[in-house]
């Protein structure tokens, strides 16, 4: 059984640093490239950045670059997203996804973390 479980959310200020976290187990996950989505209420899931199955190839959404950072540790099956400088509007669920491919659209991800909520006060 595959599972994806994200971790390190919390309540940050404005300015602030958080990093989350997202292990996996059940797949060979050397093999997927790795997803970090967020949703806020009332706004659809949104794609904030990807890497490669081996870490050689990055995605980010305009609007997070230069303040995240996606890596993984493929020996420890586990994907991060290094999130600097918060913003309020980066208040969202943070989910992890899976897939083969690479960055297929959002609802062709085979499988899902589910989500940890990360929370910035301005």
């Amino acid at each position: 059984q595959v599972r994806l479980l994200e971790s390190g959310g919390g309540l940050v200020q404005a300015g602030g640093s958080l990093r989350l976290s997202c292990a996996s187990s059940g797949l060979t996950f050397s093999r997927y490239a790795m997803g970090w989505f967020r949703q806020a209420p009332g706004k659809e899931r949104e794609l904030v950045g990807a890497i490669s199955y081996n870490g050689g190839n990055s995605y980010y959404t305009n609007s997070v670059k230069g303040r995240f950072t996606i890596s993984r540790d493929n020996a420890k099956n586990t994907v991060y997203l290094q999130m600097n400088n918060l913003k309020p509007e980066d208040t969202a669920v943070y989910y992890c996804a899976a897939d083969v491919r690479w960055v297929p659209a959002p609802s062709e991800y085979l499988y899902w973390g589910q989500g940890t909520q990360v929370t910035v006060s301005s």
